[in-house]
């Protein structure tokens, strides 16, 4: 199919409606000509319901100063270094007169260790989240505290910010009579996204969990969930939430909040710890470098799970730490009590009322079941023989106890490599009946692996895409995202689940990018990646109706570019660099005898030439970039010796250097010297494309040799094959699928262009008989828009198309996704 240039307006091709218009593309007189060939009559695969959902993980403050509405930070006084070093139990809060944190036995519970001594006539105030505690005029907020006062007193409960009063302050008396919870509702007179709250008492009194919340929570729930974030997840319709992570899970001590386990304060996540009263339950460390209070907890998440129609999916520890910690806990008594804590778990899901946990469950408010049917256990385990050692304890205890619920295990930390082929051979074997596989790649690896489910085992255990992401939040990352959802609907026999990670991000407390919705103490807005998620969720179907497509005319170049040394939390030493063509002429010799003058630095860190060695001393800098050499090289052999002499890791070799976000290097003794991988950055994203367990000594110097043949590479250290790859996988930019909605009779038409020309495509629906008219659904955009809370650059707009037949054509605007709904008569 050849590529040719026309000058058409988009009016030919849809009549746009009220709803907006769709915005031209970067080169509108830009055309690729394409043919869709759909079979009604053929069978495709079923599409569940929980084909698409959300996962919850608390990172970038998703729950508390997130999702949990509660706008008092650190409101049991609880914070600790465990959490975050500059942490201290008053972080967030500032004294007027005399208070002190105590840990005593006057305690309000032995779970709940740490409470406020206040002086009299003193008063704490409190910073809340973000710029400070947000009001609204007219709006109502619910106080609460805990007190004790041994002669009683009266507190006086404000809100105010630099402007002055917020809300008419409110007296609450505090009996003589231990501890007790007291209540009162501030009223807010003005709007302020910077307001604190005060405490102020006229008497010495003790005070813990100082709350407040608005009255306009999701679903007018109490201790429940900002209102705004729950309806952006509602407005996805989820088939499934899958909580609570993630890091939390599989990282941190196994053991309880006891005193017999010393109250440990680095504890993986543990449901028994998350539900009860808010006041009991035990407070820990976030894995991300925070503090979480659990008043959001598994009730919590159940209730959200209930309340939007979505199935529940915990995930439990397996007793093997992951997320860089990889140790597995040798404990069988600790084993046994996890394996219990999820029995239990099951019971307090869906047990009855009278049961030991049902009755717990039934106590917070919820006497009817949950009806939980998937758990999961373990997240990114990097030690795959001890996890599935423990997983088969889980899966064997759940399935004698519970047969109708399914054990999910998982493959890693990637979507290739030694852990992810030794943990899908071991899932295999036992028949699992599903694995999660997690995956950041860049978006050209998006692009590259829309048939990656295509090869699958039908009849081996089938697929929880757990955590996916393209590493951006422009529409180009939403465009790749979208083009790799075609391929997973198409093969939605073998993928069963799937969900974008993470979830949420506060804008001031970010500890991973990309994430789907973003957030501030007072408003939130939906990313690219929100909208095609969205507009796939609500859009999914019943059934994949078979179809095909041409692709893209193109021709893929030899791997071109210069050469480079890098180093990641590491010193390293270069020597004797030499660079020659396919036949053995020299393009680049540098033994460093004249100094460095060859070399460009584009990244961190601090290089110097030094006892004739290019050498960067720098132990903390990540990504040190120093290139040589003509980006339009091709064909070529790089050698170098390379020495670690301290740090973490070991030595990057770069080859197809063409700039500082688009190359290839051989990254040796990496992931804390225990992996060696190759790995491509495009447009800043990395994806790996071979990698093999391995680590470098210290001191010692290594020969690498790097062999590049058209866009075939083959890498040789001291001598000896390493590995070899051959990247010739095209980035096809046109994917597309069709599916059925039986309930509307719908036929839906699915069709990502994510190229800067239009596409002009002949759609034949083969035999089916259809409406002249469709509804359309346009996202389009420029490639590098981004939403933000001043600006919706990517937003769907709505149209219709009146030329539908048998056989017809449409052009899909560039850098689009577009969704036709063609009823079926």
């Amino acid at each position: 199919m050849s590529r040719t240039r026309w000058r058409l307006g988009l009016s030919a091709t849809a009549l746009l409606v009220a709803a907006g218009t769709i915005p031209p593309s970067a080169h509108a007189e830009d055309v690729t000509d394409y043919a869709i060939t759909v079979d009604p009559s053929a069978r495709g695969a079923t599409i569940d319901n929980t084909m698409y959902g959300v996962f919850f993980e608390d990172i970038n403050r998703a729950a508390d100063g997130g999702l949990y509405a509660e706008l008092v930070q650190n409101r049991s006084f609880e914070y600790s270094t465990a959490d975050n070093a500059s942490y201290t139990p008053l972080t967030s809060w500032t004294v007027d007169g005399t208070a002190r944190v105590v840990d005593d036995g006057g305690r309000l519970n032995e779970r709940n260790r740490n409470y406020l001594d206040l002086g009299a006539g003193s008063s704490v105030t409190n910073a809340g989240y973000n710029t400070g505690v947000p009001v609204e005029t007219g709006k109502k907020y619910d106080f609460s505290v805990w007190a004790r006062a041994a002669a009683g007193t009266t507190l006086t409960v404000s809100l105010q910010d630099s402007g002055g009063t917020l809300a008419t302050a409110r007296k609450v008396d505090v009996s003589k009579n231990g501890w007790a919870r007291y209540r009162t509702t501030l009223t807010a007179t003005r709007t302020s996204n910077d307001g604190r709250l005060t405490v102020a008492s006229s008497a010495a009194a003790a005070l813990d969990m100082v709350s407040l919340f608005p009255r306009d929570t999701y679903r007018g729930e109490p201790n429940g969930l900002r209102k705004d974030l729950a309806e952006k997840v509602a407005a996805l319709h989820p088939g499934f939430v899958r909580f609570p992570g993630g890091c939390l899970v599989n990282t941190g001590s196994m053991e309880d909040y006891s005193e017999a386990s010393g109250h440990q304060r680095k504890r993986s996540y543990q449901w028994k710890d998350t539900v009860g009263p808010v006041e009991t339950r035990a407070t820990n460390s976030n894995f991300w470098g925070y503090n979480q209070s659990y008043g959001l907890g598994y009730y919590e998440y159940f209730r959200l799970a209930e309340d939007i129609g979505a199935m529940p999916l915990p995930v439990v520890p397996a007793l093997v730490t992951g997320c860089g910690q990889n140790k597995a806990v040798a404990d069988d008594a600790l084993l046994k009590r996890h394996v219990q804590d999820t029995l239990d778990l099951i019971e307090f899901a869906n047990g009855p009322a009278s049961s030991t946990w049902g009755k717990v469950r039934a106590r917070m408010g919820h006497p009817k079941p949950f009806h939980l049917t998937h758990i999961e256990v373990g997240n990114e385990e990097n030690l795959p023989n001890e996890f599935f050692a423990r997983f088969k304890e889980f899966r064997a205890a759940v399935q004698a106890k519970h047969p109708e619920i399914q054990v999910i295990s998982n493959s890693g930390p990637d979507d290739s490599g030694t852990t992810f082929d030794t943990a899908w051979q071991l899932n295999r074997d036992a028949k699992v009946d599903m694995v999660d596989e997690h995956y950041y790649n860049s978006p050209q690896w998006f692009l590259q692996n829309n048939d990656r489910y295509d090869s699958y085992d039908r009849n081996g255990p089938k697929v929880f895409l757990g955590e996916y992401a393209s590493q951006g939040n422009t529409f180009k990352n939403g465009l790749t995202e979208a083009a790799f959802m075609t391929g997973l609907e198409r093969n939605a026999d073998v993928v069963k689940l799937a969900s974008y990670a993470p979830l949420f991000a506060n804008e001031d407390y970010v500890q991973w990018r990309p994430d789907l919705i973003w957030f501030n103490n007072h408003a939130s807005w939906n990313s690219a990646n929100y909208e095609v998620q969205k507009l796939f969720m609500n859009n999914v179907g019943d059934r994949v109706v078979p179809s095909t497509a041409t692709g893209t005319p193109s021709l893929l170049a030899p791997i071109t570019g210069a050469v480079g040394l890098s180093t990641w939390a590491t010193t390293a030493a270069y020597d004797d660099v030499r660079v020659t063509d396919a036949d053995g002429r020299e393009l680049l010799t540098d033994d460093f005898s004249s100094g460095a003058s060859k070399w460009t630095h584009t990244g961190g860190g601090s290089w110097s030439v030094q006892d004739g060695q290019y050498v960067q001393t720098d132990v903390n800098a990540e990504n040190t970039m120093v290139s040589a050499g003509d980006p339009s090289w091709h064909d070529y052999d790089l050698k170098v010796k390379a020495t670690k002499k301290a740090g973490k890791e070991g030595f990057l070799v770069a080859f197809g250097v063409k700039d500082t976000g688009n190359y290839y290097w051989w990254n040796i003794g990496g992931w804390n010297n225990t992996q060696t991988a190759v790995e491509q950055a495009v447009d800043g994203g990395k994806s790996t494309l071979i990698s093999k367990a391995g680590s470098v000594e210290t001191g010692r110097a290594y020969d690498v040799d790097v062999k590049v043949r058209g866009r075939q590479v083959t890498l040789y250290l001291d001598g000896q094959e390493w590995g070899s790859f051959r990247d010739d996988k095209p980035a096809e930019p046109f994917r597309q699928v069709v599916t059925e909605d039986r309930r509307t009779g719908e036929l839906i038409v699915k069709v990502v262009n994510a190229q800067d020309s239009a596409a002009r495509t002949a759609v034949d629906l083969g035999r089916a008989k259809v409406a002249s008219k469709a509804r359309v659904t346009t996202l389009a955009a420029a490639p590098d828009a981004v939403n933000s809370e001043t600006s919706t650059a990517v937003a769907p707009v709505r149209s219709t198309f009146d030329g539908v037949a048998g056989k017809f054509t449409y052009t899909f605007p560039a850098n689009s996704v577009t969704f036709l709904r063609i009823r079926q008569r």
